[in-house]
């Protein structure tokens, strides 16, 4: 497994990343300590006033989660 997408993140920072991929208006209502850890993770950035993801964000989320992975199997 490549340790470059390998995130354990909690369901809500999940939540928030799908929430990234939507236009604008709806990005606003993320929880602050989320999105703030997103930014950490450099899943997010800031960009023209508001949240934005990140090339990086976009191919964690598409590979998605670990837990997944075992409910899916």
């Amino acid at each position: 497994m490549n340790a470059e997408f390998d995130y354990d993140l909690t369901p809500d920072q999940w939540e928030g990343l799908k929430a990234l991929r939507a236009p604008a208006r709806n990005s606003r209502a993320l929880n602050r300590s989320v999105l703030e850890r997103l930014i950490a993770l450099q899943l997010a950035a800031m960009s023209d006033g508001g949240p934005a993801i990140t090339r990086k964000g976009r191919s964690v989320l598409l590979r998605g989660s670990p837990r997944l992975w075992d409910v899916a199997a």
